[in-house]
């Protein structure tokens, strides 16, 4: 078994501890991984067929994600929880980013922003400020406090087992509302890539993930994770540069795609002219989104209000999420925990700045004549016959509709599923299959790496904080880690059967997951560091108000058909979750006794970046 000094446990034999050779185990797997995919590109111009690519891509990746988690298993506690608290704050910074970029930002964000235009670039708005209020809030005080989970700090800072278990029902309701999101992701791409239902896809997917977690909790995901941003990030950025050389834009295309933008907005303008609408295409394809509809809003996207509600919802939401805050648990101090913050800003942003002029240079593939990837204008009979239309019209995530009969296809008669937009990109430009099975692999990379930390930020608030904390306080560490385990599988089953079910999008479940989130946790963990009156009634009422409020305002808005208020729908619920959680708990707090003066004072000594953690190593 691996020691608690080199979790890779003597694989790479090299000078000095585990920690200081991490830019060289690193660099050779990065190293590796660019042989693959050469080797990969040698095997499709030997006549290696799309699919075996594929599966391939799949396979090699995902096998070396398990070999981490298995070389990174562990029976102790420090090491399970919090990765022994030894990550560097670079590689924190990493694995944060892996575990952030999810599907949603690897896989949907771009095909919200191709189908939504502008509007839609409050979610990388909101995210990325986001990661300000956890650095100026939250990641340093969080770190110094030492606990091992966001419930931890809750219930330890207010006292009470009421307290601990409403922070972990909040935690439970919003990470699983995200990990529905992530597993919905990875059964998207194992359709694609093997060929196999959307329903059996993200049973294949959950196996993968848990294949990386189960054994060595956070040191295993930590490792893990740090590998997937590597795929992912060549991934994301290859096929983007490859089009934007190819159209013409250059080599830096994050500056260029304005130009592009034009041309779009030109081409749609054409294009739209004496265009019908098609009748019952909601119905017909369900899920689907036209390329443009007749009543598109002109405006891009969406009004000033929306995009400032929905970026505010979005920071709050970053700021609350429990498996983004439990990675700054990871580093040797409080001064890493605040760099680590910094790094993972650096490492977000190359996808972010990026993703728009990936949605840009997609759609121009797809409408420009002058390109030889266009579709739009052309005999619906020629585009059916396109491989990539019907390698993803098989697995029902697109159609083609003639819808006024002509035998042209309209810019208003393909329907898409805005889940695919980044993972058929390569093919709807015409680069070489390799490309589509890298960008395969980095879309299962930010799916799997961001279902691990969900899925272990569950099981270890339920391990950790309700059954050791609250229902067996006396339990053995092995049986502490053996119900964590067995709740990451039964967790991770119960998320697979709910994504199976398409209820939602991947943008819309990740929108409410940060919409829980804040609602219930957001002010119970910022007054709780930054004010010591906060008290134990206080944090009850805003964790129980914040949470049943956004919650009912989800309900009635969104199944029970009432109007929202001032322009705030199903994605912004958050808002009137939080702003109920903050009156109720402010209230509360007041009309009630203040905390013992040993709390008040252990609130000042969080704040304070040196010295002693709080809480002892084990507790």
């Amino acid at each position: 078994m691996s020691n608690a000094n080199d979790p890779f446990g003597g694989l790479f034999r090299m000078k000095g501890n585990f920690i200081d050779n991490l830019p060289k185990i690193y660099g050779f797997y990065t190293g590796g991984f660019l042989l693959f995919f050469a080797l990969m590109a040698v095997l499709e111009t030997m006549g290696v067929s799309a699919d075996v690519i594929g599966i391939l891509f799949l396979s090699f990746t995902i096998f070396i994600y398990a070999l981490i988690g298995w070389l990174s298993r562990t029976m102790q506690v420090d090491a399970y929880y919090v990765a022994g608290r030894q990550v560097p704050a670079v590689f924190n910074g990493m694995a944060t980013a892996a575990d952030w970029m999810s599907g949603a930002s690897f896989v949907a964000m771009a095909g919200g922003i191709y189908f939504g235009g502008h509007g839609y670039l409050a979610f990388v708005v909101g995210w990325t400020g986001g990661y300000v209020l956890v650095s100026v809030l939250m990641a340093p005080y969080l770190r110094k406090f030492g606990c091992y989970t966001v419930p931890d700090f809750i219930g330890t800072r207010y006292g009470g087992n009421l307290t601990r278990f409403l922070a972990v029902l909040v935690l439970v309701i919003a990470s699983f509302t995200y990990v529905t999101a992530q597993i919905n992701a990875t059964g998207t791409i194992a359709s694609r890539a093997l060929q196999i239902p959307f329903e059996v896809g993200v049973w294949f997917g959950l196996i993968s993930i848990l294949l990386c977690s189960m054994l060595g909790g956070m040191r295993a995901v930590t490792w893990t994770q740090v590998a997937q941003y590597i795929v992912l990030i060549i991934a994301y950025l290859l096929p983007v540069f490859w089009m934007s050389n190819k159209q013409g834009f250059g080599v830096i295309p994050q500056f260029v795609y304005g130009d592009a933008v034009a041309r779009i907005q030109e081409l749609e303008g054409m294009l739209q002219v004496g265009m019908a609408p098609v009748e019952g295409a909601a119905s017909t394809f369900p899920g689907l989104k036209a390329l443009t509809t007749l009543h598109a809003d002109t405006g891009g996207g969406l009004a000033a209000w929306k995009f400032v509600t929905l970026a505010a919802a979005m920071m709050l939401g970053t700021a609350s999420l429990p498996h983004i805050l439990m990675r700054y648990f990871t580093t040797p101090s409080v001064k890493a925990a605040r760099n680590s913050v910094t790094w993972s800003l650096v490492f977000i942003f190359l996808l972010y700045f990026t993703a728009p002029a990936l949605a840009t240079f997609t759609k121009l593939q797809i409408m420009d004549p002058n390109l030889a990837t266009s579709i739009i204008g052309k005999a619906i009979a020629d585009v059916n016959a396109i491989e990539w239309i019907q390698r993803w019209s098989e697995v029902g995530m697109l159609a083609v509709a003639d819808g006024n009969g002509d035998g042209i296809l309209q810019i208003n008669e393909l329907f898409i599923r805005g889940d695919i937009v980044v993972l058929a990109t390569p093919e709807i430009a015409g680069l070489p299959y390799v490309i589509s099975g890298l960008v395969a692999a980095g879309g299962m990379a930010a799916a799997m790496s961001t279902a691990d930390g969900l899925l272990l930020a569950i099981a270890n608030a339920l391990s950790h904080d309700l059954y050791y904390k609250i229902i067996d306080p006396k339990a053995e560490t092995r049986k502490r880690l053996v119900v964590a385990r067995v709740l990451l599988i039964v967790i991770g089953a119960a998320g697979a059967a709910v994504a199976s079910l398409k209820l939602t999008g991947i943008l819309g479940a990740v929108a409410w997951a940060f919409c829980f989130a804040m609602s219930g946790l957001f002010f119970p963990l910022v007054l709780g560091v930054w004010w010591k009156r906060a008290n134990r009634p206080g944090a009850i009422a805003g964790m129980a108000v914040g949470l049943g409020v956004g919650s009912w305002y989800l309900y009635m808005v969104k199944f029970a058909g009432m109007a929202p208020w001032i322009g705030l729908d199903d994605l912004r619920f958050g808002i009137v979750g939080a702003a109920a959680s903050l009156i109720a708990m402010v209230v509360v707090t007041l009309m009630t006794k203040e905390p013992d003066a040993e709390t008040q004072a252990m609130v000042d000594e969080v704040r304070v970046p040196s010295g002693d953690t709080i809480l002892g190593s084990q507790h």
